[in-house]
Parts: structure tokens; sequence; C-alpha cells
């Protein structure tokens, strides 16, 4: 038992580094996010949203694979989306390098305890089980509104279109669509509002596909 109880104790200390691992979005109030506000958002995020869905889902399973699938970060780093949008091969080093860190995870713990936790961290990888697909597109959604709150001069050219780029998210749940749509209406207002052609840009993502 208490050997078991260190092993925890020490998985909790990796987890205070999310507290402190900076993310590319600021706040509403111009300190940036750190990758634990972000996690707990989504956590949040799926408490809220999962009586609406067209499904019925598995919470638990739901709040784990979320809470686990950012903690490879305070071993791996966050990478920003869009740094590895066009970039392969610093796609396959962050998928290497979070990889290495959920097997350290797995080991450091050494029983059923670690081997769920790497398991949950692939499924979410995968994104092939509906409680995986769920907690992928709230992590995508809260990343959005985190930008909508924020000032647009923290913004990058790049993330005025990612803003109208999560439809392949969502398209599985009619719920999360519609709740895209209003993410992607403030997008667009905040846009409109600073005097950037918002209709200009999503004619630019359409025929970029």
């Amino acid at each position: 038992m208490k050997q078991d109880l260190l092993k925890i104790l020490e998985i909790i200390k990796l987890g205070e580094k999310l507290k402190y691992e900076l993310r590319h979005s600021w706040l509403s109030n111009g300190r940036q996010e750190s990758v634990a506000e972000h996690t707990w958002r989504v956590s949040l995020m799926a408490m809220l949203i999962e009586p609406m869905l067209k499904e019925e889902i598995n919470t638990s399973r739901l709040l784990k694979m979320i809470i686990i699938h950012d903690l490879v970060e305070a071993e791996a780093g966050d990478v920003p989306a869009f740094d590895t949008l066009d970039n392969k091969q610093l796609k396959e080093l962050k998928a290497q390098n979070e990889i290495h860190a959920i097997e350290r995870i797995r080991d450091t713990l050494g029983n059923e305890l670690g081997q769920e936790m790497y398991d949950l961290w692939f499924e979410f990888e995968h994104k092939e089980t509906y409680e995986s697909k769920v907690a992928n597109a709230l992590d995508k959604l809260e990343a959005q509104i985190q930008h909508n709150e924020a000032d647009l001069s923290s913004w990058i050219d790049i993330e005025y279109k990612m803003s109208f780029m999560m439809d392949r998210y969502v398209e599985f749940d009619p719920t999360l669509k519609q709740f895209k749509d209003l993410i992607e209406e403030d997008a667009e207002h905040k846009l409109t509002h600073a005097g950037i052609d918002v209709v200009d840009l999503k004619n630019t993502i359409l025929t970029s596909k």
C-alpha cells in the first residue's frame, strides 16, 4: 500500500508541472494560460454538455481521458497545433515524445492504474470510441473559446483560419456541431469587429481544401 501511494504521489508531483507549462493561449486579463487551466475547463465543459450528447456516454471514462491526455506535456511540453499543421517531421517528433512520456508514467505506477492511464491516453489519441471523439472535440473547442476571450493581438495569422476549421472534430454529434457553430460565431464577431474580412477568410479555407 505504502509503495503504491508513493508512486501515486510521484505522478501527482509530475502533474504540478502543468501549472506552469504554458500554452499558446492568453486569458482575457492578458496572462498566458497554463496547461492545467486548459485541462480543468475541458473537464468542466464535459460535465456541462454530457447530458445533451446524442449517445449515452461513460462520464467517468470521459473525464479520466480528459485529465490524462495532457499529463504527458509535463515531460514533453506543449506544442501548439499550428506548429504541426503543415510540419510532418515536428508532428512525428511530438508524437514520439508524448509516447515516451506516457510509457514513463505507466512504468512509474507499475500496476493496473498505470496501464489504465496508458490505455486511456492512446484511446484519446486514436479517436475511435465515442468518449474519445467527445474528449477530442471538447479539447479543440475549449482552445477556440479561449482564443475568443483573449485580445486579438495575441493571435497569429494562422489562428484566424483555424477558428473555422473545427468541423471534422464535431461532425459525429449534433449537439457538439451546434456548440461549435456558436463558438465560431463569437470568433467571426471578434474578427469582423477588428475589420478582418471573414468571408474572404472562409473562402481561402474552402479553396485550400
